[in-house]
């Protein structure tokens, strides 16, 4: 069995009369990336906030590292690192000085965090820029600091809450490379976003957050599966064989002009070894064979319905 790095059960959070978390459990296993998906304002900060100690449930247990978050705080500290949806750079020094602040926060010795400092600035292409003001980098720079200042602790969870949001897309790109490098490392990595697209991407396991609910939680694929629209296009260039198989796959959807049939399917290994019997027992092969499932939009919009748009950026506080 994998060891968990994060666990939940029965979270709740309320301000106020409005509910943001209402039972919310999870489960993140070690060295994996997590995704929690969500339109706006569906808690997917406060959920992050509560995980990482700087806020406090109102109900339901959670361990993180190993440890209960409310009875050994201070050691689920000591194990995470937290990169919130707005930076924690301090622009007015450089992003040398903020490394080694940093450094100084977890109080290594100043030969150690310096050499620290370094690597990690190394590590994250930020060396010829280390000397400059953190006010003068890129979004994207901004972002690769804001992660090597949150590495300086040498966390094995880390959470990052919206980390590419307002990035060009060749910058998401390169942060979508750097954590899966934390990953490679052993690093276990609780993302949120509202991009579908870095959710499919990234993630092992995606969960889906709405109205303070998990709606759905599994694989990119798994979650895909779990909409209908599925489909296996057979595509043919021998009317013949076309006609044998539209007689043998009896529920299927002609197209007689592209001498195509549709036949609903979820994607499955086990389904289209079905299928490809039902053509065989006809003595029918087909020229084309293409899978067709929902994509992680389809998923998102028929989980979460009008509550938002995926890909804008989301709440403030919340």
């Amino acid at each position: 069995m994998t060891a968990l790095a994060i666990t939940a059960n029965g979270l709740r959070k309320s301000y106020g009369d409005k509910t943001v978390l209402d039972g919310v459990d999870l489960a993140v296993p070690e060295g994996t990336i997590f995704s929690l998906l969500g339109p706006n304002g569906a808690g997917k900060t406060t959920a992050v906030k509560i995980l990482s100690t700087l806020i406090s449930a109102d109900g339901g247990q959670a361990r993180v590292a190993g440890h209960d978050l409310t009875a050994d705080a201070q050691c689920v500290r000591a194990a995470i690192g937290v990169t919130g949806q707005f930076s924690a750079v301090d622009g007015l020094i450089t992003g040398e000085e903020n490394m080694l602040l940093m450094a100084d926060l977890h109080h290594l010795a100043k030969r150690e965090g310096r050499q620290v400092a370094a690597e990690l600035l190394e590590r994250f292409d930020l060396t010829e820029a280390a000397k400059k003001p953190a006010s003068t980098y890129s979004g994207g720079m901004k972002r690769r600091l804001d992660i090597a200042m949150t590495l300086v602790g040498d966390p094995r969870i880390i959470f990052l809450d919206e980390p590419t949001t307002g990035l060009d897309p060749r910058s998401r790109h390169n942060m979508w490379q750097i954590i899966r490098e934390l990953v490679s490392d052993g690093v276990t990595v609780f993302l949120t976003t509202q991009y579908l697209e870095e959710a499919d991407q990234l993630a092992d396991r995606i969960a889906v957050l709405n109205d303070g609910r998990i709606a759905a939680e599994g694989t990119a694929e798994e979650l895909k599966r779990l909409i209908p629209g599925g489909h296996v296009r057979l595509r043919f260039t021998d009317p013949a064989a076309y006609r044998s198989a539209a007689s043998a796959l009896g529920e299927a959807s002609r197209d007689d002009e592209a001498l195509a049939l549709r036949i609903p399917s979820d994607g499955s290994q086990r389904e289209l070894r079905a299928l490809l019997d039902r053509l065989d027992t006809a003595g029918v092969e087909a020229d084309e064979l293409t899978v067709h499932t929902p994509d992680l939009d389809d998923v998102f919009f028929a989980l979460t319905g009008d509550a938002g748009t995926p890909d804008q950026p989301k709440e403030a506080v919340r």
